[in-house]
């Protein structure tokens, strides 16, 4: 998930920028142009988790395959953010972020006319390289073109907008899924692209950062994307192979190695893409710390939450939509009153009681997946909405206090790109358990029946598939009736499991909110 997170500009680094006759106009321009830019991407993102139970059924996909349907994107997204930016600044912010929004584009549309999983996935890949260029980009338009006076109610327009759009991604993609096909919902991206990029060329002045000099650091990006790449691939692997098969251990093995490798490049490399040394305070690893945990607990959930509402309940995907929406908007209604908390309370009270809060929606969401009614949806969600609303801009303010004035866009982007890394992981280790857990819980359920051959068919088909939970029907008899109840019980067990997982990832969230020192009287 894309972090609604602003990364200030560094005023040494803005280089004016031109202007037409009217100033206002360009500075509109700009901001209308990012703000279409980022709706795709909070749009698109948003709804692909309400279309995956749709995307699995009709292309016959595994579980893992829908695994990598999220972290293919997640995967570019999170290695290739902060070269992103760093090229952003270097060769033009314009230059890039049309390069960021047309990339994404093509890929969009590719997307929805592939016709097979294989291609599905690379085009999602493709994505998030576009996405590496668009996010950054469209934030360093607007400090580029905003003096510091107007630079906050920019931003403010800016994250407004997006949260509307993150609002609506889910209810529009519920509806596309039930009355068109999940494809038009990629298909629909290259429609808001399109006018962006006119815009950003014809109105939006090009600048760049006087003082970003000397190469990218593409070796660091190289080693970051494989190995990232070599562990999400073993632990997706692993539920199918098994943990000690080499077809899944080799490419964890490689994956750290692979991982070792970047940390000792970032030591060594003169502008690195990650700045180790910002890590010795220790406010600031305790926070991306924090971030890790909480992110990674909210992919977790909001993956899998789809699958419980459309799969366990058989709601539509318009319901499973709006089912997110309390969450949406108690996060933009409260978003500015608890951007204050850190001036009145400090970082860290408000960084335990927020996840503690969000560890309460995720348990209550544990509790209602196996027999929730809708409105338990609603109030868990709620919940979670309080508990993420609390926390997300005191974490921002506390990341941006932690280091110097002159990294304040660096340790932003490196944080969101540890909440990318996050969502990136927990998809792949959540997934992993999820499935074996699924998996599991369909053996005993067989063990225990005493069905017919064409029972035990039915529900070892199944194994791999959370898509098979709509298997039979409600009102069907006999072995078809019994086949969907044992799947369906068996998914409604992985994912309250999971549900528990992500409490207690939020719980840690919590206490590592301890390590932050105390609020000066």
């Amino acid at each position: 998930m894309i972090n609604l997170k602003a990364a200030p500009c560094d005023e040494g680094a803005i280089r004016s920028v031109a202007t037409t006759p009217c100033g206002v106009s360009t500075k509109s321009w700009v901001l209308v142009a990012t703000i279409l830019a980022s709706t795709i991407a909070y749009v698109d993102e948003s709804v692909v988790n309400i279309a995956l139970p749709a995307v699995e059924r009709e292309l016959g996909a595994s579980a893992a395959v829908v695994q990598w349907l999220v972290n293919a994107y997640t995967l570019c997204l999170a290695a290739l953010l902060l070269i992103g930016g760093a090229a952003a600044d270097r060769f033009g912010r314009r230059k890039m972020f049309i390069s960021g929004v047309g990339i994404f584009a093509a890929a969009s549309l590719a997307c929805g006319l592939a016709p097979n999983v294989a291609l599905l996935i690379l085009a999602r890949a493709v994505q998030g390289f576009g996405a590496a260029l668009l996010v950054p980009c469209s934030l360093a338009l607007i400090g580029a073109s905003f003096d510091e006076a107007e630079r906050g109610r920019a931003i403010g327009t800016w994250a407004g907008f997006s949260a509307v759009a993150g609002a609506i991604g889910p209810i529009l993609g519920g509806f596309i899924v039930d009355h068109f096909s999940w494809r038009w919902i990629f298909l629909i991206n290259p429609l808001l692209a399109l006018p962006a990029i006119w815009i950003a060329a014809e109105h939006v002045p090009e600048s760049v950062d006087p003082l970003a000099t000397g190469r990218l650091d593409w070796r660091g990006g190289f080693f970051a994307l494989t190995g990232l790449a070599g562990v999400c691939f073993g632990l997706i692997a692993a539920p199918d192979f098994g943990w000690t098969d080499a077809r899944a251990l080799a490419p964890l093995v490689c994956g750290v190695a692979l991982l070792g490798a970047f940390l000792w490049i970032e030591r060594r490399e003169a502008v690195p893409m990650l700045p180790l040394e910002l890590f010795r305070s220790r406010t600031f690893s305790a926070v991306n710390l924090l971030t890790l945990l909480l992110y990674a607990a909210l992919a977790a959930a909001f993956f899998f939450l789809p699958f419980a509402l459309i799969q366990v309940h058989g709601y539509s995907a318009v319901l499973a939509g709006v089912a997110f929406l309390p969450f949406t908007i108690i996060m933009a209604l409260l978003s500015r009153w608890s951007g204050g908390l850190v001036d009145r309370l400090g970082a860290r009270l408000p960084l335990i009681v927020g996840p503690a809060i969000t560890a309460l929606g995720f348990g209550l969401l544990a509790m209602t997946v196996r027999a929730g009614a809708y409105w338990a949806f609603l109030v868990s969600l709620s919940v979670l909405g309080l508990g993420m609303a609390i926390s997300v801009a005191p974490l921002t303010t506390t990341v941006i206090n932690a280091v110097p004035a002159d990294k304040t866009g660096v340790a932003s982007g490196i944080n969101n790109a540890v909440a990318a890394l996050a969502s990136l992981l927990a998809v792949a280790i959540c997934g992993a358990a999820a499935l074996g857990l699924y998996d599991r819980a369909l053996d005993r359920a067989l063990a225990q029946s005493s069905g017919s051959t064409q029972l035990t068919q039915t529900v070892t088909a199944a194994r791999g598939k959370f898509a098979a939970a709509s298997a039979g029907s409600a009102n069907q008899g006999g072995d078809q009736a019994q086949a969907r109840s044992i799947i369906t019980a068996s998914l409604a067990q992985s994912i309250e499991d999971i549900m528990a997982l992500a409490a207690a990832l939020a719980l840690a969230a919590a206490a590592s909110g301890t390590l932050l020192p105390r609020a000066e009287p």
